[in-house]
């Protein structure tokens, strides 16, 4: 019996001591763990430090090329999850048809060759955002140029999508686009029905653009105008141009596409009224491709340098669209507000933005 009682006192003993054991083990790997987080957090804190101080002492250049690149380079290389959930906050309208979303800088929408995220690939993921699990994947019904902004309308099921493509194909969608132009166009408003080709530009920078194939020219000291053989590979295409407001070598424009051909607005902006949107790079020269060439006073504004040029993005933003009837419901006006950049361009300029009306 000494002995049993014996026993059990060391198997007592020995379980208390494994039990401090243990009790001092995880006091120490649970300081070496607070310890380690103080220094990540000591760490981070230091990178914010640094990272304040540094735009402190920013020259106004640098502040203004840092938020340029903020602004419009955000969602450009994030995952496609991050994509969608932006989109999913982007919404302007939605029924039991569509959604309306408001698309942002810099991302295609569709996929290819070096595009890491579009928004096509990320609708089947947006439709589960909005729907839950089993929600069937939203599909494009038009498209924009990646550096468009603005509305850009989504369709809940194919049906629905194949309609509304019908109706942007025979022109039955009214679209309204604002733009700020590098020169003032002359006259104030009309419009530009010129033809639009691809062609290859030749030279040490090989490369393919959109351009004018106009069914005229002029000739001759009179100079008339003679008609021109129409090339077989040019689409036909017109647009509707109003000025809004201007200062100095700048305006605002309000464009109206009645057709839809690749980049017509940015080709009719630059070859047809000489007056390139401003951060067209591509438009903004015909032969090489180099930063867009900006009047001094622009710059001055804008509060960059030529050099820096290349940061700015394009200024093209669909504002508006109209839907005529759908089943029933009356026409579906759909506005969106240019993004930031647009909206401090503008001001920077001295252009003054209207009123959108839903009406």
């Amino acid at each position: 019996m000494a002995a049993t009682f014996s026993s059990y006192k060391r198997l007592a003993r020995t379980w208390c001591l494994q039990s401090q054991l243990r009790s001092l083990i995880q006091t120490g790997i649970g300081s070496r763990a607070a310890g380690a987080e103080k220094l990540a957090e000591r760490v981070r804190q230091e990178q914010k430090n640094k990272g304040q101080e540094e735009q402190i002492h920013e020259t106004p250049l640098k502040q203004q090329v840092r938020k340029l690149v903020q602004l419009t380079q955000q969602l450009q290389h994030v995952h496609p999850n991050v994509l969608a959930k932006a989109l999913a906050r982007s919404i302007v309208y939605q029924d039991e048809d569509i959604v309306v979303v408001d698309k942002p800088y810099g991302v295609p929408v569709h996929g290819g060759p070096g595009v890491k995220n579009s928004i096509n690939d990320v609708l089947p993921v947006l439709a589960k955002i909005l729907f839950g699990l089993k929600a069937e994947p939203l599909h494009i019904c038009h498209r924009l140029d990646k550096e468009t902004t603005g509305v850009m309308v989504l369709a809940k099921n194919e049906k629905m999508a194949q309609y509304l493509q019908h109706l942007f194909r025979t022109r039955q969608v009214l679209k309204k686009y604002w733009t700020v132009s590098v020169g003032v166009p002359v006259p104030s408003e009309g419009f530009l029905e010129i033809p639009i080709l691809e062609k290859k530009i030749e030279g040490p920078q090989p490369h393919y653009k959109m351009t004018l194939a106009p069914n005229y020219h002029i000739a001759g000291e009179d100079r008339k105008l003679v008609r021109t053989r129409q090339n077989s590979n040019a689409h036909s295409a017109v647009t509707r141009y109003r000025v809004l407001d201007s200062f100095d070598s700048c305006a605002l424009l309000e464009l109206h596409p009645i057709t839809g051909i690749k980049h017509q607005l940015r080709v009719h902006m630059a070859f047809g009224l000489g007056c390139p949107i401003l951060g067209d790079h591509k438009y903004s020269n015909w032969n090489i491709l180099a930063p867009q060439k900006l009047p001094k006073s622009t710059l001055k504004k804008l509060g960059l340098e030529q050099a820096k040029a290349r940061y700015l993005p394009v200024h093209l933003h669909a504002c508006q669209l109209s839907l005529p009837d759908l089943e029933g419901q009356k026409n579906i006006n759909l506005v969106c507000k240019p993004p930031r950049f647009f909206r401090n361009s503008l001001q920077k300029l001295k252009l003054e933005l209207p009123q959108l009306s839903k009406d």
